[in-house]
């Protein structure tokens, strides 16, 4: 069936044009699908359960096509397996999955790996019943008598607190809604926890209640006012300490309680000052604090716990401009210090002081994945952390501090004959417009690497989010078809430190946009691929990429795999009641302002659509995603179906019954991977539908 054929069989819902009109600063924005904003309307879910049949009519002939991914898929899957444990006061704790089941059971053993499994958390038991479930909170009290765990059962990332007595199995009767952060203190019955402000879903607000009390207090302790704040509350690792942390995307500020007082006033360690942000740990009566006062990559400074503030502060490591401070591990002995640099981490271990040079750990590859495991000891001479790339399983190694020497605990193992030795992985820079240096890194099937391979590129570029290269056994049923695979780390991320992200938000967000075409063509003229067969995907910020990629240039791409895309940036950014607006201006700007208005408008993906030919495109969404609304990329789909001078697929799925992340068991988000793996092969003509 060709594809004019198959698109006048399966013709795509037209939805109708109801036009408002917002005019601000000399210009008028004009919106003919607002009305799909009504989630409640019986014709929005008309309309949307059209679309998803439109996507499913079109997909028809690709149904074995997608089935057989997904049994390929499953079969690089250990579906019984079970993590490394690590031990937490007198247990070891654990996760396990097993086959045929949806969710991860969560267990402990007393003492000893070869004591009796006790089971913490059954999640498949708790996701009975339920289309959606996801754990958010997790934590077990001191004692090890109680678990706080929190629960979503839409999506929308609405929590619901829970606490399990694990000497009976019972749940209390302690519970509490729209909850974020959880921590116990040291008397393993008394809690701190946040909560959601009920419009924006911003954590604005701490609570402590102690279990089992007559009148169920749960006591108002904290109210943050600011709507770019965020809070969040934590322990040291030393256990002596509860911080709470008030953060915007650029500023922070932090107070601390000892862990054995929870009644007491909290203490300010350093008041909050624009665009400086931080956060602490503890050991021996010294809080050691990340801060970026002197430059927008952090020092580390030291400093009293009863002088915490800035007069106090000793510097222990200074600022660099070329490397990223991005973490500092506080244990006993020792410190582990997590760095980026060219785009890559470093670990760095130091002793208490930082006097003498420290030791770095070694990683084998040009392109790779590193960070901190799960380390939940702090007096101990052991660190753990956790190692991958494009080629390298998921691996937790165990570092000896007196010997110098890591051991492997466990590699993810891919069942199904992978041989990492059949794949390569690299890393090459590309030129950015301004003559910016943009890391890319790339891995393909070596012995089916030509010129003419089919391309597939993949962005982010927001929030200084680092883009992770990490192993993803799906990605296998690509490779051996022999698409070569790359992922550009462009400005707006945070993959080459603070200045990086700032060099792509706010009145330059256009550099992350161009560097990613400058990035595709850069992979094509090294000869990575076929000009004709480029594949690009992006989720969520790096939908707001696809789609404004794809007005700058529809002539590079030929598919488009956009992920609950933001491409609604104009309405949206207008729309101060929705979740997250407030405290995006300052990634994004505010459109109340003349220039960010101007700006802004020059790169918002709907409302630069225009007459054109456009590349094939999948866009996905999910009903109860609560940051990116479903409706931003239905409007942009509707709108789109207007304009496309073309022929080829223009589809939109909605996910009825998730949010942002899609389906939360690991078989239904495979066969969703499966779907997307099946249109794009389709587009790049790689398999014909059947």
């Amino acid at each position: 069936m060709t594809q004019e054929t198959e698109q006048a069989v399966t013709a795509p819902p037209i939805a109708r044009k109801q036009l408002v009109e917002t005019s601000l600063y000399g210009q008028t924005l004009r919106d003919e699908y607002a009305w799909l904003r009504d989630k409640n309307a019986e014709e929005v879910t008309r309309y949307l359960e059209a679309e998803n049949a439109h996507t499913d009519a079109v997909m028809a002939p690709l149904k074995p096509l997608t089935e057989a991914l997904y049994r390929e898929m499953l079969s690089h899957v250990k579906e019984t397996d079970v993590s490394v444990a690590f031990p937490e006061g007198d247990y070891f704790y654990y996760s396990r999955t097993e086959e045929g089941l949806q969710y991860p059971v969560y267990c402990r053993k007393r003492g000893s790996l070869d004591a009796p499994e006790e089971i913490v958390l059954d999640v498949n038991a708790l996701a009975a019943g339920h289309a959606y479930y996801s754990i958010g909170s997790y934590t077990v009290s001191d004692d090890g008598n109680l678990v706080a765990y929190s629960s979503d059962t839409t999506g929308f990332r609405q929590y619901t607190l829970h606490i399990k007595d694990l000497r009976t199995g019972e749940v209390l009767a302690d519970t509490a809604e729209r909850v974020g952060s959880v921590v116990w203190v040291s008397d393993s019955a008394t809690i701190f926890y946040t909560v959601e402000d009920e419009e924006t879903k911003r954590q604005h607000r701490l609570y402590r209640h102690r279990l089992g009390d007559p009148d169920q207090a749960h006591i108002l302790v904290y109210e943050e006012f600011d709507e770019r704040f965020n809070i969040g509350a934590g322990r040291t690792r030393d256990g002596k300490y509860l911080i709470l942390e008030a953060a915007s995307h650029t500023t922070s500020e932090e107070r601390f309680l000892p862990a054995n007082t929870p009644t007491a006033e909290w203490q300010l360690i350093e008041p909050r000052r624009d665009d400086i942000e931080y956060d602490v740990e503890h050991r021996d009566g010294d809080f050691l604090i990340r801060v970026n006062d002197t430059g927008r990559n952090f020092r580390l400074v030291t400093a009293p716990v009863s002088r915490p503030g800035s007069a106090n502060w000793k510097e222990v490591l200074a600022h660099r401009e070329n490397v990223m401070l991005e973490e500092v591990d506080v244990f006993a002995t020792f410190t582990v210090v997590v760095e980026r640099q060219d785009a890559l981490p470093h670990l760095r271990l130091f002793g208490t002081t930082f006097d003498t040079p420290p030791r770095e750990i070694s990683f084998p590859e040009p392109v790779y994945s590193a960070g901190p495991h799960i380390n939940r000891v702090f007096d101990t001479t052991a660190f753990r952390y956790s190692y991958q790339s494009l080629v390298t399983p998921a691996s937790v190694f165990e570092f000896d501090i007196v010997s110098g020497e890591s051991k492997l605990l466990k590699q993810l193992e891919i069942p199904g004959g992978f041989d990492r030795t059949q794949y390569r992985s690299e890393r090459i820079w590309a030129p950015a417009a301004d003559g910016t240096r943009i890391p890319i890194s790339i891995v393909y099937r070596a012995d089916l690497k030509t010129r003419t391979n089919p391309l597939y590129v993949y962005g982010y570029g927001s929030y200084g989010y680092s883009l992770p290269v990490g192993f993803n056994a799906s990605r296998l049923s690509l490779l051996d078809r022999g698409v070569v695979m790359a992922y550009a780390h462009i400005r707006g991320g945070g993959d080459m430190g603070k200045p990086w992200h700032d060099a792509g938000r706010l009145m330059v967000k256009r550099n992350t946009f161009t560097d990613f075409i400058s990035a595709t063509e850069e992979l094509v003229k090294h000869g990575y691929g076929d000009p004709h067969r480029i594949a690009v995907e992006g989720g969520s910020a790096g939908g707001l990429l696809m789609g404004a990629i794809v007005n700058l240039r529809p002539d590079l791409f030929r598919v488009v795999m956009s992920h609950v895309p933001f491409v609604d940036v104009m309405n949206t950014m207008l729309d101060a009641s929705l979740p997250l607006t407030v405290a995006e201006y300052e990634e994004w700007g505010n459109p109340n302002e003349p220039e960010a208005f101007e700006y802004m408008l020059s790169y918002s993906p709907y409302d630069n659509l225009k007459a054109a030919r456009y590349p094939a495109m999948l866009v996905k969404t999910s009903l109860n995603d609560s940051q990116v609304m479903y409706w931003e990329p239905a409007k942009y789909v509707a709108k789109l179906r207007t304009l496309k001078q073309d022929s080829q697929p223009l589809l939109l799925h909605t996910n009825m019954n998730a949010g942002h992340g899609g389906a939360s068991g690991r078989y239904d988000y495979l066969k969703e991977v499966a779907f997307d793996y099946a249109f794009l092969l389709w587009q790049l003509g790689i398999v014909q539908p059947d």
